[in-house]
């Protein structure tokens, strides 16, 4: 363009860009966060209510046979019996131990320090998440979400006793899928090359001891590990996915020595004596078939489980409560669906396989053993944990005020833990009454041995289906010569009187 004044060409400025566009920021979090601290105080509540509850446990079942052998010998001694002749989880024999070696006040205090430890490994994972997703949520969400979880997880089980207060099973069903969970929290730390040592280091050790806890729960490690390495280029970034691949195969690596030990213990080796038809038959047609009959009746009973519905009301919440920060999210490369369907296979096949891990014991039965159920149950919550967030999300983008979306999905963690807090009400009064009769005659034996007795009459004191030494026609099981052990008598006998 020319300058009249002095004749001269001046350039032209360039016309200005169009400023880029960008990715509309997502919604602050609605209104609600106030009352997301008061929300949590129900799943708490529900779990102190359990916590109290445990001072009616008394020992039953296999603890008759642990109790005087860590009297006797200590804690090694019971490691050395699982070892050598009962099951080979020595792992499985020192969590016993811990408790056992405390008597009747172990099995009182298990299930608040079981539920402490559940609830708090659960909270660390759902805030790791939380900060990985860069994902902030009002005061009070996290702890929210991982009370919800485990009150579903301890409490909305068929058979609630044998879940959360009997702390055999539970160190051998319910723990296991937990502390699994916590093997990944030191991913939060890989950012730097002492934090990725530590987190391989963590895998591989919890691989190694989880083998020798829980065969059913060390199945579906492995099948979500595999999972995990296969979806690695799909799930994680360019840069985080050699590591991933390591860490993958750190776990898988452990999980595999800790089989090897598990398997050529003796202990083991009983066992599979002792069951040998049925495990040489593990993977006959018939046990197959079996094993999938049983799986496809716990699979609807599990879908069938209204308690359930607060794990997608949480989920809910969560997409609803959060919001983005700190610029553009990691969202995995494959997206949500893709994810889903690996889920739902693994929960598909790790179900599935713990059900056939536990048909040679059960047999036929395997439908109503509900605590190998626990396994591979933590996952199904998770995924019903996803889909509500997953919902929440369509919610958010379809819904200008997400206050009423908020209130259902509160009243639905409500209403399940009230219901879950009244079958807790009845289970407590079974619990206190059959702790009553046990002491009256915990006292009884206690004072014929004293007297010189060498046989005495033992009642069967029966809660929550559990096995007592005499079943209901007055045949001796196996566990009756250890209550005899455990009074110091030579023998007990079926007692006819009411304690």
């Amino acid at each position: 363009m020319a300058d009249r004044a002095t004749g001269t060409t001046v350039p032209r400025e360039p016309a200005p860009r169009p400023a880029a566009r960008t990715a509309a920021p997502e919604p602050a979090a609605r209104p609600g966060g106030r009352w997301v601290a008061p929300l949590a105080l129900a799943p708490l509540t529900l779990l102190a209510a359990a916590s109290w509850a445990g001072r009616w446990v008394r020992p039953s079942g296999d603890e008759w046979c642990f109790l005087p052998t860590v009297r006797d010998g200590g804690v090694l001694a019971l490691v050395d019996t699982f070892y050598t002749k009962d099951n080979g989880r020595v792992v499985n024999a020192l969590l016993v131990g811990a408790y056992a070696r405390f008597d009747v006040a172990g099995h009182q205090w298990f299930p608040l320090l079981s539920g402490v430890l559940v609830v708090g490994i659960l909270w660390a994972v759902v805030a790791a998440a939380l900060r990985r997703a860069r994902l902030t949520a009002p005061a009070g969400t996290a702890p929210l979400v991982a009370a919800v979880l485990a009150a579903l997880f301890l409490f909305a089980s068929r058979n609630t006793y044998k879940t959360f207060f009997w702390p055999a099973a539970s160190v051998s069903h319910t723990l296991p899928p937990v502390l699994a969970c916590a093997a990944a929290l030191p991913l939060r730390r890989a950012r730097t090359r002492a934090g990725r040592r530590l987190a391989l280091g963590t895998v591989a050790v919890a691989g190694v001891l989880m083998a020798t806890l829980s065969e059913e729960t060390t199945a579906v490690a492995v099948l979500a590990l595999a999972a995990a390495w296969l979806l690695t280029g799909r799930i994680a970034g360019e840069r985080m996915r050699p590591f991933l691949r390591r860490w993958c195969a750190a776990g898988l690596a452990g999980c595999l020595l800790g089989g090897v030990l598990l398997a050529t213990s003796p202990g083991l080796r009983i066992r599979r004596e002792r069951h040998s038809a049925a495990t040489s038959q593990l993977f006959a047609p018939d046990s197959l078939l079996g094993a999938l009959e049983g799986f496809a009746r716990i699979l609807g009973m599990l879908l069938t489980n209204w308690h359930y519905l607060a794990a997608v009301a949480a989920g809910v919440l969560l997409a609803l409560l959060t919001r983005r920060t700190g610029g553009a999210p990691p969202r995995p490369p494959c997206g949500a669906v893709p994810l889903a369907a690996a889920g739902i296979a693994v929960f598909l096949l790790s179900g599935y396989l713990c059900t056939l891990l536990a048909y040679p014991v059960f047999g036929v039965h395997v439908t109503s053993s509900t605590r190998i159920w626990n396994d591979f149950v933590l996952l199904y919550l998770a995924l019903l944990l996803g889909a509500g967030v997953q919902l929440g999300r369509a919610v958010r983008r379809r819904v200008r005020r997400t206050g009423p979306p908020l209130m259902a999905a509160a009243a639905v963690c409500a209403v399940v833990c009230a219901a879950l807090l009244v079958a807790l009400a009845h289970l407590d009064t079974a619990m206190r009454a059959r702790a009553q009769a046990w002491e009256r005659q915990d006292r009884t034996l206690r004072a014929a041995a004293a007297a010189g007795a060498r046989t005495v009459p033992y009642t069967p004191l029966v809660i929550a289906e559990m096995t007592e030494p005499f079943d209901a026609h007055g045949t001796p099981r196996w566990s009756a010569p250890c209550v005899a052990d455990y009074y110091h008598v030579d023998h007990v006998t079926l007692g006819t009187r009411r304690p």
